[in-house]
């Protein structure tokens, strides 16, 4: 299991279009990739899940992948996150 905590840099939080993108990546991978913000923890190939939290810019928040293919789940999340200047 990893974790790492990221920051939202974008203007628009997490909403829409970066959530989309975001349950997309994580959707490629077999293992499971929670993020949790404010104590709650969601399935992020969720989209209802990750959109139910509101995480504005300046939220701070933490994917968790555990599973065998893990390190390219969270090499993959984070390159989108720094590509689409979702957050760091």
């Amino acid at each position: 299991m990893i974790s790492k905590e990221f920051t939202v840099t974008g203007e628009t939080g997490l909403h829409a279009r970066p959530a989309t993108q975001l349950v997309q990546v994580a959707s490629r991978f077999s293992s499971d990739v929670e993020l949790e913000y404010q104590n709650k923890k969601v399935n992020v190939k969720s989209i209802m899940g990750v959109m139910s939290l509101g995480i504005a810019q300046g939220g701070k928040f933490t994917i968790i992948i555990d599973g065998h293919d893990e390190e390219e789940a969270m090499k993959n999340i984070e390159e989108l996150f720094t590509k689409e200047g979702i957050a760091n």
